[in-house]
């Protein structure tokens, strides 16, 4: 079972959405300052501590140099969140987090970095091929792309559009048994275009997802080989 340690102001944030760390194989553990983020890491060896620079009394700068310090706390990953100034963003980058994410948080991209640095193996995280051809929309307008992969949680699209990161998009596509699929979701991964090649790939998570448009997702990923896990 994977072990979680969160600041209190992130863990009210992260309820307000659906999130994976309401998962039966996750242990979730809140604290209201790093003294006790430090004495729970210190009983229980979490596997990821999300965190914020400015939590309060002891500074958290301090927190994690005694966890580097200490060779039975160090392998813990974290996530700090900070505001978005020069000096914070310094002083995070020095207390050498695995991903630092500026203020005002992005659930959406925080789950994203917390389910990567959980490595969590479950059925609906893993990729399946799927070749479709999707009709989206943005704010900008229509447009056309291909889907490269697709899980329960997002999928990987392709095209010749450019859009920036958190950018919103609703998308309708088809699986192979002809059933018709409309979802929205949010970028939280680009991968930039390379020589010869026109197009942008970008990840996908799904947002406010139905019932049943999850359970057709996971019926199809079920009924067909795995290609990739979803970082």
């Amino acid at each position: 079972m994977k072990k979680v340690l969160i600041a209190q102001d992130i863990h009210a944030l992260l309820q307000q959405n659906d999130t994976f760390l309401a998962r039966a194989d996750l242990q979730v553990f809140v604290a209201p300052t790093n003294e006790e983020l430090l004495k729970i890491h210190r009983a229980e060896r979490v596997d990821l501590i999300m965190t914020d620079l400015d939590l309060p009394c002891m500074s958290t700068d301090r927190l994690c140099d005694l966890i580097q310090q200490d060779a039975a706390l160090r392998t813990v990953s974290m996530i700090m969140a900070c505001a978005n100034t020069p000096d914070a963003i310094k002083r995070s980058t020095q207390c050498r987090a695995n991903a630092v994410l500026l203020r005002p948080l992005q659930p959406f991209l925080l789950m994203a970095k917390a389910r990567q640095l959980l490595d969590i193996s479950a059925r609906e995280t893993i990729r399946v091929l799927l070749s479709a051809r999707v009709q989206g929309r943005s704010s900008s307008g229509p447009f056309y792309c291909r889907t490269r992969n697709i899980s329960a949680t997002g999928m990987m699209i392709e095209t010749d559009r450019h859009f920036a990161e958190g950018a919103r998009l609703s998308s309708q596509f088809y699986l192979p048994d002809a059933r018709s699929i409309q979802v929205t979701g949010t970028i939280v991964r680009i991968i930039q275009q390379t020589p010869g090649n026109k197009d942008y790939q970008y990840g996908l998570m799904f947002n406010d997802i139905t019932p049943e448009t999850r359970q057709l997702l996971l019926d199809f990923v079920e009924s067909a080989p795995p290609v990739s896990r979803q970082g």
